[in-house]
């Protein structure tokens, strides 16, 4: 039998017990709130349903930035689970004592350069259109999400710098307060085009507003997204991480883009 069958039907059983466990006490703990990068913002609504469905229990969701929940889980804020976009932010919450522990990869996102409908940038995952473009002054608006807090954000500056057009794109960057915000932007129709997550464009919300291509993943450093119990989890909180490492959640996130750590 394959190793990795094995490790994910042992994650699976885990999970299950962990979730079973959990039920009896679920009428008295108020539904835990998880701090969840925009990355997966379609995705995780799936996956909360579900989580809803086979356990009676309830998450409450937030979507945002990795770096600004960082922020505000030091600060105090009341988050039991963190599902991040990133690795780093997840082990320095680790390291200054805020996590239960080191947590778990998830999954591995893709960056996607989309362009509203009627736009004149092609969607060139090469981004030999977007070079173009900008030579012959075609681009007015270009979305990203910011950089300094969003992991997706860091990996299209990574992508960009690599294809030699970060320096050139500088006066025509909108900058998205998140993953989401950014695609939204580029979809707008007032930008030309912009670099966004794959699991976004795949949704039923926005796969209809424009057209995309993927980014090589060796343009830039992996989208590895890491999540983790908080030091003050409760019993809905550990249970709702469990089922994000079962076979049901993971064949959500897999059809939103996602390559799960097993594959």
């Amino acid at each position: 039998m394959p190793v990795n069958f094995v490790r994910r039907s042992l994650v699976g059983i885990v999970a299950s017990l962990v979730i079973a466990a959990a039920a009896p006490a679920r009428a008295q703990e108020e539904a835990p709130v998880v701090a969840v990068a925009s990355s997966m913002q379609f995705a995780m609504a799936e996956i909360s349903d579900a989580f809803t469905s086979e356990t009676g229990r309830t998450v409450r969701l937030s979507f945002g930035s990795s770096g600004n929940f960082n922020r505000q889980i030091r600060e105090g804020a009341p988050f039991e689970v963190f599902i991040a976009a990133d690795e780093t932010n997840v082990l320095s919450l680790h390291r200054d004592g805020f996590a239960a522990d080191a947590g778990q990869v998830y999954a591995v996102g893709r960056l996607v350069l989309v362009v509203p409908q009627g736009s004149t940038l092609a969607p060139d995952g090469t981004l030999d259109a977007l070079e173009t473009a900008l030579a012959n002054g075609a681009i007015r608006r270009f979305a990203i999400a910011s950089p300094e807090h969003a992991p997706y954000g860091m990996r299209a500056q990574e992508a960009l710098t690599h294809r030699g057009l970060w320096g050139d794109l500088q006066p025509f960057l909108v900058i998205g307060e998140n993953i989401t915000q950014a695609a939204q932007f580029a979809l707008s129709g007032n930008a030309e085009g912009g670099i966004t997550a794959y699991s976004l464009v795949l949704s039923a919300d926005m796969k209809d507003l424009g057209r995309w291509d993927l980014i090589p993943q060796d343009w830039h450093q992996p989208l590895s997204q890491r999540m983790v119990l908080l030091k003050n989890a409760g019993e809905t909180a550990q249970a709702f991480y469990a089922f994000m490492a079962t076979d049901r959640a993971g064949a959500i996130m897999a059809r939103y883009g996602f390559t799960l750590p097993q594959e």
